[in-house]
């Protein structure tokens, strides 16, 4: 795709020249954050760039404005041209994070557009939705969105964009297309494009406990639809690149060129959903990934590879090597701490990295064993060792509580390793002559779909305290060790927006008429949210999110949950032909 380097809103950018507007299909592309946020997202720039590949279509960005309140009037204009949103023909939204969902709701607020996809009929946009968020569990935005697109970009949008083309979809002020003709134009989509779920062509009946009875179609005498949507899947990563498309002093990672090195990864951290819903892993070839990095070089001196375990790339020695021959400097979005190699440390240390992260997530051989972590207490501690000795001054811990059988001991565990670690880190500092800086980042567990830990019930955020406090306690009297806990009240709402069913849109709908005033909204709701967020899932209960066909077998996820329970870690995935999770 063509480059240019150009002014936009005082923030330097190289992106993708505009296209002209005239006969061509007009997308609005949202991030529902911030600008920086948005722009750190290689998913949405990635999306960006397939849309405007496309000869037929222009495609803009929009992000939420800084300070933007639920009731103001001031609509969202393209970073491009500033035209309104409501001069786009479909408005896509990319979902990351499920704590970015009130602000889907202010976006289309501010820009006067009705909230419900039953009040919109074909005179509004078409209001599409994407992201690693969607893959998971739409539902709780069901009834604002007209259709999800379950699975990766590259092998959706085309499909996606060439059915539309070929509908009789209007976007007139008329007003004359009424419901019935876009539950025709949704099921016509809907067999179309594989991996397209329009939430209006199904319902959910449940059961007087309040669980889910049943999940089907809705009968229509036009035209029937899948029962199921399965998930669509890029197989050979090395076919295309994914890599940034504008780079841009404004983002998150300044002047960076991001690169994806793979998809998924196979240690089957029974917590993290990238383990799941990416199966099998995949991985791009050196000669290809060397090629992303080149181009980037003639951009910025900047080079960010990301990936859900980066140093599990079976070439990221030569990798690095290569890096530090050309002058260019990396950085890396995740390591594993049995993973950190001569070449990786040394390429942190041209790089002028001062701080790593070291994930052990839990302080106990046990607990370890328990979330499949595959991680023993040399392994941590050798790695911290390492990163310091190479001349990285700073280490950040990355720790969860509330994890599934975790016992007062385990809570303990966290404040023993971080002691541990500090004694490394001062040994090893000494000969540096010079002292970092070792920050404990504390999270509450929330389980996620699609992963063994799926059926777990979050704890309570008044015990998730009195853990912390614990930790707390053991950790204020050491020098040069900060702790940093995340919010437990959004982690309380990421576990309701995690797991919740289509209900949990009224709660947001309720949520925005309380002006986000969330414990009065979680006062007046008729299902209380910890029915969402702190119950266990019962083994044969129907799941919200049930209904996407990821190609994992529920009996593995539910043979994984037992294991956990009985503190026994399982073998990563081989990412080749095998029968164990189903995917295969």
């Amino acid at each position: 795709m063509k480059l240019e380097t150009r002014n936009l809103k005082l923030k330097k950018e190289i992106g993708v020249i505009r296209k002209d507007w005239r006969g061509r299909l007009r997308i609005a592309l949202v991030y529902p954050n911030v600008y920086r946020v948005g722009m750190a997202s290689l998913g949405f720039q990635t999306v960006y760039a397939l849309f405007n590949k496309i000869e037929s279509v222009v495609c803009e960005r929009f992000f939420l404005s800084p300070g933007a309140k639920p009731y103001s009037k001031a609509p969202s204009q393209s970073s491009e041209s500033g035209k309104p949103l409501t001069d786009f023909d479909i408005i896509a939204f990319s979902l990351s994070f499920e704590n970015d969902y009130p602000n889907l709701l202010t976006i289309l607020d501010l820009n006067g557009i009705p909230l419900q996809a039953k009040d919109r009929n074909l005179s509004y946009p078409l209001i599409i939705a994407g992201g690693v968020a969607c893959f998971l569990n739409p539902e709780p935005l069901a009834v604002f969105i007209d259709c999800f697109l379950i699975g990766e970009a590259e092998t959706l949008i085309p499909d996606f964009i060439a059915a539309f083309e070929q509908t009789d979809y209007v976007n007139t002020d008329s007003g004359k297309y009424g419901e019935k003709a876009k539950s025709r134009f949704l099921a016509d989509m809907a067999n179309k494009v594989a991996g397209l779920y329009a939430p209006l062509l199904y319902k959910t009946e449940y059961k007087a406990d309040c669980t889910i009875k049943s999940f089907q179609t809705l009968v229509d005498s036009h035209k029937s639809v899948p029962t199921s949507v399965c998930r669509q899947y890029a197989y050979h990563l090395d076919h295309f690149s994914t890599c940034s498309t504008i780079v841009s002093s404004g983002a998150a990672f300044n002047n960076t060129y991001l690169v994806e090195i793979g998809r998924g990864c196979p240690h089957g951290c029974r917590f993290c959903s990238a383990g799941y819903i990416y199966r099998p892993p995949r991985f791009r070839s050196l000669a290809h990934l060397s090629q992303n990095i080149a181009l980037g070089a003639t951009i910025t001196d900047k080079i960010g590879l990301l990936g859900a375990a980066v140093s599990d790339l079976p070439e990221i020695g030569q990798l690095c090597v290569n890096a530090i021959h050309n002058n260019t400097t990396l950085s890396f979005s995740s390591l594993r701490a049995d993973a950190i190699t001569p070449e990786l440390t040394e390429a942190m240390r041209h790089s002028g990295v001062k701080t790593a992260t070291i994930a052990p997530d839990a302080g106990s051989e046990r607990m370890r064993r328990v979330i499949n972590k595959g991680l023993t207490e040399t392994d941590i501690l050798s790695a911290a060792e390492s990163l310091v000795k190479n001349g990285i001054l700073n280490l950040k811990l990355y720790f969860m509580v509330g994890l599934p059988t975790e016992t007062t001991d385990d809570v303990e565990a966290i404040a023993d390793l971080c002691q541990k670690i500090k004694a490394v880190f001062l040994k090893s500092s000494r000969p540096n002559k010079r002292i970092g800086q070792i920050t404990v980042s504390l999270n509450a567990f929330t389980p996620k779909p699609f992963t063994p830990f799926q059926w777990a019930p979050m704890v309570a955020t008044r015990l998730l305290k009195r853990k912390i406090g614990r930790i707390r306690k053991r950790l204020k009297h050491l020098d040069n060790v900060r702790l940093q806990v995340n919010s437990l009240r959004q982690a309380y709402l990421q576990g309701l927006l995690s797991r919740g069913d289509r209900r949990v849109s009224l709660i947001l709908l309720l949520a925005r008429k309380n002006r986000w005033n969330w414990p009065k909204t979680f006062k007046e709701t008729p299902i209380h949210p910890d029915f969402f967020s702190l119950r266990e899932r019962l083994p044969d209960e129907h799941l919200p999110w049930d209904f996407i066909d990821h190609g994992i077998s529920q009996t593995f996820l539910r043979n994984e949950y037992q294991r956990a329970l009985q503190a026994k870690s399982t073998a990563s995935c081989p990412m080749k032909d095998c029968r164990k999770c189903g995917v295969c």
